[in-house]
């Protein structure tokens, strides 16, 4: 088996972060797609102030979530055939990291949104807080954690982008 070369594994890291982009697409899009039809239903009339305030930052969240995410593609478009492939990865982590950071938000305000509609505002705290950690377990915590558990995998430290930029 011979060794992938340098633009080899560029290339691999720009096709395995599209497909990490495509799932993260689909969430964020279903999500901004929901909060965009909202405003449009009957219960909408009945919110609060407040519940108006936290639809505004999902919105907005998913928004930015959704350009960060699809971001790359334009990105690449604009580059294409200009062999930037390393600066293309670079920018598309951390499009993907600040997409993720965004759909965080909006997840977050969403279900606060919807659980202070239902429920009794010290509640909705509760549960919206419970729904954050839930999403930093498995989007931050036990991946940063997974991290320290040993060189299972070698091949996983090629595609971090950062480490490419350093090594």
């Amino acid at each position: 088996m011979s060794k992938e070369t340098e633009k080899q594994r560029w290339q691999r890291n720009f096709a395995d972060l599209l497909q990490e982009l495509r799932v993260a697409q689909t969430g964020v899009q279903i999500l901004f797609a929901f909060l965009l039809t909202l405003p449009f239903s009957n219960g909408f009339t009945q919110t609060s102030e407040f519940q108006r305030d936290v639809y505004v930052v999902a919105l907005l969240a998913a928004a930015a979530a959704t350009a960060m995410i699809i971001s790359p593609v334009a990105f690449h478009r604009a580059l294409f055939r200009q062999g930037r492939k390393p600066e293309l990865v670079r920018f598309a982590h951390r499009m993907a990291t600040g997409g993720l950071a965004f759909m965080l938000i909006a997840m977050v305000s969403a279900v606060l949104l919807i659980t202070d509609f239902v429920l009794d505002r010290p509640i909705a705290f509760v549960l919206s807080a419970v729904t954050g950690l839930w999403f930093l377990t498995f989007w931050m915590f036990l991946p940063f954690a997974r991290r320290s558990w040993g060189d299972d995998d070698i091949d996983d430290d090629d595609d971090d982008p950062e480490t490419l930029t350093r090594g």
